[in-house]
């Protein structure tokens, strides 16, 4: 192969003048090989690879999609049925240079140098964990310092903008430091609109931002490996922490991933240049920015009444309110506590229940819980339900059958009705009652009602005697009780006389 700089060397000879068998004698070449350089005049030939088997397009998409992209089988599938001698790489190429399914063209990737002090990544993933022997869907979240790699990681199990910010507030006043950018998603938490370097990050999230002395910025769509510290985090995460380890609650879960996160990996040396998180962020400290000490934890505002008995919901959860008036109070809600004012004046502070705590009453520290119950509160039937599906199979195929379905209240005042017939049936006559109400879908409790009176005039259902211990005869007690004396019943036979 003769390169361009020569080719190119050979035509401004044959430009000049010199004849071609002296170009060929100087060159070193054959004269047939100058003639076809002056012929190309001196550019390379392009040279097109010609297959042997072609392949319509068209048929390789169908076949393709019809073998869900499985490469082998389309291979012999192509081979087999089609008669189509072609070897399994020459498929393979083909299947990128026609773009067929995933396969997308290699694109070139921008490169970012690690600097002291500039940038931090966010973001989030789902993960479904074991929690007490159950599987609980949460939301990992982690903030990773793109120099000296150090990272912050929380479970939560859902993420709005406020935990966002509750989340970002507590790892940077966690670390006393944050970069100067923070690369994250095209989110809608932080994102308003646009996209990447035309995105417009929502007002609220850039006040909150400028406090800590750090901007969000978006990466390009389809670049996440523009944060790739922080998805690697994420496959750590995986393959480090979670394997291996237990968690009975939701609290356990998150005081081993900050152990975790801020004690085990900023110690350990770097697999390849072995440095060690913790030392190369004392380093990275001089060029980031120190967070004040006073800012203000985030908060959500609400905006309630309090209601006859004293008390005010926030999330599910009910507080009582101190004093004896109803007043229109604000309620500020912080990340593990909230306030409750009043008039600019704290009435009362209470901490936050456990993540996934609903319908908890709470009351003041110290004296004595209110005596009534919060005006709305819920009353769950999970209870009363349990109870009932225990009774047969009968009874709990009514349930799902016809109380399942049904709306909220709807359903819980069902439930309780049903126990409270449960309560003056016998089990096998309520069995019976349900199991005909199922028949013939009834779902009226005074219908069901008639039914087992019909089924007791019927006598279908024969009432249980009481189970009686005889042992009881054999007992010391009972033989000592015959030598005592017999009982005078004389005055109950006075009184019969008196009121006959």
């Amino acid at each position: 192969m003769i390169d361009q700089d020569k080719r190119q060397a050979i035509y401004c000879l044959h430009k000049e003048g010199m004849s071609l068998r002296k170009i060929a004698r100087d060159m070193h070449i054959s004269a047939n090989t100058v003639t076809s350089i002056i012929r190309q005049q001196g550019m390379l030939p392009e040279q097109v690879r010609k297959d042997k088997i072609t392949i319509d397009e068209t048929l390789l998409r169908k076949v393709y999609q019809d073998c869900n992209g499985r490469k082998q089988r389309i291979h012999e599938i192509l081979t087999e049925d089609h008669g189509l001698d072609i070897g399994y790489s020459t498929l393979t190429r083909l299947i990128r240079e026609f773009e067929i399914g995933n396969s997308k063209k290699n694109q070139r990737c921008s490169q970012v140098p690690d600097q002291p002090g500039q940038e931090m990544q966010h973001d989030t993933t789902t993960y479904t964990l074991l929690i007490n022997d159950i599987r609980t869907r949460v939301v990992a979240s982690i903030i990773y310092w793109r120099y000296s790699k150090v990272r912050y990681l929380k479970f939560y199990r859902h993420f709005d903008r406020f935990t966002m910010k509750c989340f970002l507030h507590e790892a940077l006043m966690f670390w006393g430091y944050a970069a100067r950018q923070c690369i994250i998603d095209n989110t809608n938490l932080a994102r308003l609109h646009g996209l990447g370097r035309n995105a417009v990050i929502v007002p609220e999230m850039e006040r909150f931002a400028a406090q800590y002395g750090f901007e969000f910025i978006c990466h390009e769509k389809d670049h996440a490996n523009r944060k790739a510290g922080n998805e690697r985090s994420f496959y750590t995460t995986e393959t480090n922490f979670i394997p291996g380890r237990t968690f009975k609650t939701f609290e356990d879960l998150n005081q081993q991933a900050l152990a975790w996160a801020t004690v085990r990996m900023p110690n350990r040396p770097l697999a390849k240049t072995r440095l060690i998180p913790m030392n190369l962020f004392a380093y990275e400290q001089a060029f980031l920015t120190q967070v004040p000490a006073f800012i203000t934890a985030p908060y959500r505002e609400h905006r309630r009444v309090t209601d006859q008995y004293g008390y005010v919901s926030v999330d599910g959860n009910y507080y009582w309110v101190p004093g004896t008036g109803r007043h229109d109070v604000t309620v500020l809600e912080y990340s593990d506590h909230l306030k409750i004012y009043h008039n600019r004046r704290v009435l009362g502070e209470y901490e936050l229940p456990l993540e996934g705590t609903k319908n908890k009453k709470t009351g003041p520290d110290g004296q004595p819980p209110p005596r009534r119950q919060p005006n709305n509160r819920k009353k769950p039937t999970v209870a009363e339900e349990k109870r009932l599906r225990e009774i047969s199979s009968e009874v709990s195929t009514y349930i799902d059958e016809f109380v399942i379905p049904m709306s909220g209240k709807k359903r819980h005042g069902f439930i309780r009705q049903l126990y409270r017939l449960n309560q003056k049936l016998t089990p096998s006559l309520f069995s019976a009652t349900l199991a005909r109400a199922f028949t013939y879908r009834v779902t009226d409790i005074d219908t069901i009602k008639r039914i087992a009176v019909l089924k007791m005039q019927q006598g279908n259902c024969l009432i249980q005697s009481p189970d009686v211990d005889m042992t009881y005869k054999n007992r010391k007690s009972f033989l000592d009780g015959q030598f005592v004396d017999e009982v005078d019943l004389t005055t109950f036979d006075d009184l019969e006389d008196s009121h006959g």
